[in-house]
């Protein structure tokens, strides 16, 4: 699960993490009292006017109806309207949104920590993440803060380091110095950076994070660090222990699709291609993927719908599938161990006549527990649906289908 930035920061700030402080508003006339505000707590008299969208780039991006920048620094309390509306409410399209905008509903109204005139600063960038390969967490650094990282890493890989951390011991203080001492610091920049380092691992593992991204870092003239941005993500596995960070979810960012799919217990992530897929189990929806591949078409959604696939199951697994315009064919691929294969073809028949009608071919595979009844059930029915038992068959069937 994703969390917006002014959410991230909130979660850092409760762990002992430095912040950019800010307030963030929904509505254009509540702008100027929270600026009032932020002057009042923070003493700032220039902000810094951020979208809030599930997208990085957001300060190169551009509001599709006014042409401002996700990012922009209001210069005066006398500014921050202006600044406001001109981002929110409209779409912001970033290199992360794929060639489209993505509305904004919230913007955060933060302090310009960058003090003006002063040349003595210095920008990080820093990440906590699972290395998968190693089994370990990893933090993620670099002293080329505020860039696009994947930029640094193509061009420049030698200036990112990275320090592994075995999660039975936790990050111990020789590791802190040393990110402190590769970053270039020293004196109280130093002292303070292992101290940002140290809470920046713990809030990391307290809220069972699967990322912490923060760019930039900040080091002040004053030799402060701050986190200026953040961008979390949260692990699904780990949220029934947090549910005051599962209420933080904002579904108004997420693939509306896929956020019915979930309300109704299926997984399913929408993709690209041509071809639906409705199996039971995520291995087998991978290798289902795979298939369709190379048969010559492409998966427009990986769909599991667990262990349970009755009529009303599959029934609204086909409406989320059929949502897709691109859906040429849908494949349903169903491994009989736990749930028996004559009554998943039982409901694709049930979910088939209650639909009425569905505009594409459809390939039932069914293996394993009384799978030749479940076919003989298919092939009895009538309907425009093709069965198959072996997987290249089915394959073959998909191919067929998108000639």
């Amino acid at each position: 699960m994703n969390l917006h930035e002014y959410q991230g920061k909130s979660i850092l700030k409760s762990y002992g993490v430095a912040i950019q402080e800010g307030i963030v508003v929904d509505k254009v006339e509540d702008a100027l009292a929270a600026a009032q505000k932020l002057t009042e707590e923070t003493g700032t008299g220039w902000y810094v006017i951020k979208a809030q969208i599930h997208a990085g780039g957001r300060g190169k991006g551009t509001v599709q109806e006014t042409g401002s920048h996700g990012v922009v620094l209001a210069k005066g309390i006398d500014q921050v309207e202006e600044k406001v509306k001109g981002i929110l409410g409209g779409h912001l399209e970033t290199a992360q949104t794929n060639g489209k905008g993505k509305k904004v509903n919230k913007v955060l109204i933060a302090q310009d920590v960058y003090y003006p005139g002063e040349t003595a600063t210095a920008e990080f960038y820093m990440s906590v993440l699972l290395d998968r390969e190693k089994g370990r967490n990893v933090i993620v650094y670099s002293t080329e803060g505020g860039m696009d990282i994947e930029h640094v890493a193509e061009h420049t890989p030698h200036l990112i380091h990275k320090e592994f951390i075995d999660p039975r011991v936790g990050l111990q203080g020789f590791q802190a110095r040393k990110i402190a001492f590769n970053l270039g610091l020293s004196g109280e920049a130093f002292k303070q950076m292992t101290k940002f380092v140290a809470a920046l691992y713990k809030a990391y593992d307290g809220i069972d994070a699967s990322m912490f991204e923060i760019n930039p870092v900040l080091k002040t003239s004053d030799n402060k660090i701050i986190a200026v941005d953040s961008k979390v993500t949260l692990d699904g596995n780990g949220l029934f222990r947090h549910p005051d960070y599962l209420a933080m979810r904002d579904v108004s960012e997420e693939d509306p699709t896929e956020v019915e799919a979930g309300e109704a217990g299926l997984n399913f992530v929408k993709l690209d291609g041509n071809v639906g897929c409705m199996v039971n189990g995520a291995g087998l929806a991978m290798a289902t993927m795979d298939i369709i591949k190379l048969s010559g078409g492409n998966p427009a959604n990986f769909l599991d719908v667990g262990g349970t696939a009755n009529a009303e199951r599959v029934e609204k697994a086909f409406h989320i599938i059929l949502k897709d315009p691109n859906v040429k064919a849908i494949l349903i691929n169903i491994f009989g161990g736990i749930v028996r294969c004559d009554r998943v073809a039982q409901g694709v028949v049930d979910a088939y006549k209650n639909m009425g009608s569905i505009p594409v071919p459809i390939i039932v595979r069914l293996q394993g527990t009384n799978a030749e009844e479940a076919k003989k059930l298919i092939d009895e029915s009538g309907l425009n649906v093709h069965s198959a038992v072996l997987l290249q068959e089915a394959a073959d069937k998909v191919k067929e289908v998108l000639a």
